[in-house]
């Protein structure tokens, strides 16, 4: 009988093949797969990160963090972008409404 080692390790390079394999597939299954990816390993290292920050090993924790937290707004700029222009509308009418009031 095997180690539980070498399962490890055959369940890593299963996982690993098919993520390349689904990174290859991505045109064939649309740009939606792999934007999701992206999003799901920005998500992951704002997790890992914050995960090593709680168990002690600040430095790396924050460095995987910040990392995290950018990637995570590039993937998502085309949602953040149009939300801040809205928000600044917003915001200008509402100075402009708001000219007689004494606030």
């Amino acid at each position: 009988m095997r180690t539980n080692r070498s399962n490890g390790l055959a369940v890593i390079l299963i996982a690993l093949g098919a993520l390349i394999l689904l990174g290859k597939l991505s045109p064939l299954l649309g740009t939606v797969l792999g934007g999701l990816f992206g999003i799901l390993f920005a998500v992951a290292m704002v997790a890992l990160g914050y995960y090593g920050i709680r168990r002690g090993n600040a430095f790396f924790g924050w460095i995987v963090l910040i990392f995290g937290i950018l990637s995570l707004i590039s993937k998502l700029a085309w949602l953040i972008v149009p939300a801040i222009g809205i928000g600044i509308i917003i915001y200008g009418v509402s100075l402009l409404r708001g000219k007689n009031h004494g606030y």
